[in-house]
């Protein structure tokens, strides 16, 4: 099965194209890496992902779900963690996941059993009255997880989930999320231009200005290479020391 399908997906600001023809899939239950340097597109694409572009060329599906004419349907099965946080600073931990599930019009009681399940997967039940501002990074990231995980969609997207954290903690964060696609069979899209977040059996897709450049099984891609990081280079025409 497919969480996700971009076909031909093509933005422009203007005169200036972003994106050109992109087309690549990610598989349900799989931790799918989308890599890239700054300025290859990644923003973009999750800003059509999300709606907050329109779509100009192409598709989108969520597990089938046209984003362009099943919108609701399709955002429905989609929960996001955005590069920067969307959290109220001032709102203990369960304050911000009850807000978000009143948003999506869940009934109090459904409510209560999927906020008690995130607090729980997330390992955040001795600090739901707690303010998000008393969190470290790496827990406020985990917030934002189960604020996205609240309404049970099919992919879970994480733009550049890791920026800002410390090393310690973007580790924490890369291996607690793919402990949620491992053992739980979340299907999840991992945005990053770190290399080091990337591990050989993940799906790999890398955008370099504007276009799809590759998409496999990380180790696969780079066996000609020798390495992810000599693969990456020269894809994106950049030296391997950079």
């Amino acid at each position: 099965m497919t969480a996700l399908r971009v076909e031909d997906l093509g933005f422009a600001y203007g005169a200036r194209q972003t994106l050109q023809n992109v087309t690549f899939s990610a598989a349900a239950g799989r931790f799918t890496a989308l890599l890239g340097p700054n300025g290859a597109g990644k923003s973009t694409l999750i800003a059509l992902l999300t709606r907050l572009y329109d779509l100009q060329q192409g598709e989108i599906r969520v597990s089938g779900h046209s984003l362009r004419s099943q919108p609701r349907e399709a955002l429905r099965r989609l929960g996001v963690v955005f590069q920067q946080s969307t959290l109220d600073l001032d709102l203990s931990v369960e304050q911000n996941l009850r807000y978000h599930a009143a948003l999506h019009g869940m009934p109090r009681m459904i409510a209560n059993d999927r906020i008690e399940l995130e607090l729980h997967r997330q390992q955040l039940g001795d600090r739901r009255k707690s303010k998000v501002r008393e969190l470290n990074g790496g827990h406020r990231r985990r917030v934002e997880i189960a604020r996205a995980l609240l309404h049970q969609p099919s992919l879970l997207l994480l733009d550049e989930a890791s920026a800002g954290l410390d090393p310690a903690s973007r580790q924490a964060l890369n291996d607690h999320v793919r402990a949620l696609c491992h053992d739980e069979g979340m299907s999840v899209l991992w945005t990053t231009h770190l290399l080091d977040e990337v591990q050989a059996d993940d799906d790999l897709v890398i955008l370099n200005r504007g276009h799809l450049v590759a998409q496999g099984r990380a180790d696969l891609l780079s066996a000609t290479d020798g390495s992810l990081e000599q693969t990456f280079a020269r894809l994106t025409h950049r030296s391997a020391a950079a």
